[in-house]
């Protein structure tokens, strides 16, 4: 299966903690960095997931947030370090990929907040993505 979806970065499941509804699964990615997901109870036993089980994590180029440093009092669980690679501006949009540890992600962010923020190739940034915008697929 083909996905439109950019971001799909390949790890391994170290943990998942049931709730009544819902699941955080944490994965390790490939470069050591670790990804917590809010899925549903019911997604975890149809993905059969448990430590151990090979994923890619799915994320939306949209639900990509960049900072120019970690972030403090904030509810986002997933804060990846990393590096621009590219950044291409459009008329109202840039989508800019970031080199995080072992892979690449993309986001897609306004112009205007690319410019604030003054992104380019080789600057430091930090990967925000809510647990909840981060799906699951078995590998």
């Amino acid at each position: 299966m083909s996905l439109s979806l950019r971001n799909q970065l390949p790890g391994t499941v170290t943990a998942v903690t049931p709730g009544e509804v819902m699941a955080t699964v944490k994965v390790r990615l490939e470069g050591g960095q670790d990804l917590t997901a809010a899925i549903t109870l019911e997604a975890v036993k149809d993905l059969g997931l448990a430590a151990g089980s090979a994923v890619r994590a799915l994320v939306k180029s949209t639900e990509v947030a960049l900072a120019t440093g970690q972030v403090a009092g904030v509810s986002i669980r997933n804060q990846l370090p990393g590096t621009v690679a590219d950044v291409a501006l459009g008329g109202a949009m840039a989508t800019v990929k970031v080199s995080v540890a072992g892979a690449e992600l993309t986001s897609a962010i306004t112009r205007e907040a690319a410019a604030d923020l003054r992104l380019a190739p080789g600057s430091p940034v930090v990967a925000l993505i809510k647990s909840t915008e981060v799906s699951l697929a078995t590998a």
